[in-house]
């Protein structure tokens, strides 16, 4: 994974991930990384279809948050090489640094763009959430995707391109199968939150300590661990965006909502993209 991804899994998610508007009902205030309540409830045809509508926002907003994210990685990235050598580095595989490379992935700024993400989403998940309208959480929503680009460029430094779009579609269609089940389930996955929190927080110890240790095998451990926790969280997220959209209370509410909902699947598609690149990515040197 790249400076990002070879963070403790599930930073820049719920991992994921912190409790992750005005007075606003519990199941309405979806926060990152899918924390929520609700269970199956009936429906008509007309609320069907208003469900759907809900839902479709919520897959525009998650898919435009990507893209702002996969734009702006690659050109930086694009910023950050050369084919010629300026004296300040070579990257195997791919070329030398230019000056702004230098700036972003050497010096002491590149641990603002590996960490600033982290902080945005505790800001956001402890002291913005109830003070933002809609308008506000779109605005942070696409910052914090932007700043999730710069991060996510070291994954052009790292893996092959053709390697990298692969592994992405593969992402896509897991994601996809993972959160089609989330919405049609008949079955209730509420109880399964505890569950997938606990092993979240287990997983971000794990990381931590492994950054010391550096153990291949914990490591490996870690990323299938780290797929079947955003695998299930998912689904679990899906689930609770559908069923919180009966708690909405007026069309404010309800577009806040499916911004914090993109943001909590934003957060799994990157974290599942980032754990299958590290197991199927084929490296630049190699």
């Amino acid at each position: 994974m790249s400076n990002w991804s070879q963070q403790p899994p599930g930073w820049g998610n719920n991992q994921q991930q912190g409790s992750w508007a005005p007075q606003q009902s519990q199941a309405a205030v979806q926060q990152p990384y899918g924390y929520g309540y609700g269970v199956p409830r009936p429906m008509d045809m007309s609320v069907d279809a208003g469900l759907r509508s809900f839902m479709l926002g919520i897959y525009n907003y998650m898919a435009l948050g990507l893209v702002v994210s996969g734009v702006l990685a690659w050109l930086a990235f694009s910023w950050s090489i050369s084919p010629t050598n300026m004296g300040l580095g070579r990257i195997p595989g791919v070329g030398f640094l230019t000056p702004f490379g230098q700036l972003l992935y050497v010096s002491p700024l590149k641990w603002v763009i590996v960490l600033a993400p982290l902080g945005m989403l505790l800001a956001y998940s402890f002291f913005l959430a109830n003070r933002m309208g809609a308008q506000g959480t779109k605005i942070f929503y696409f910052a914090f995707t932007a700043l999730m680009g710069l991060s996510l460029a070291a994954v052009f430094f790292r893996f092959q391109l053709g390697s990298i779009a692969q592994v992405f579609f593969m992402t896509a269609a897991a994601f996809g199968a993972l959160s089609l089940w989330g919405y049609t389930t008949k079955r209730d996955l509420t109880g399964m939150g505890t569950f997938l929190i606990m092993g979240l927080i287990g997983l971000l110890i794990a990381s931590i300590v492994n950054i010391f240790i550096a153990s291949s095998a914990l490591q490996f451990i870690i990323t299938i661990a780290g797929l079947l926790i955003f695998a299930g969280l998912t689904a679990w997220d899906t689930q609770n965006l559908k069923n919180s959209y009966y708690d909405a209370m007026d069309q404010g509410e309800m577009q806040k909502l499916s911004v914090n909902g993109a943001l909590s699947l934003y957060l799994n598609f990157v974290n599942i993209f980032q754990l299958l690149l590290s197991l199927f990515g084929i490296r630049n040197e190699e």
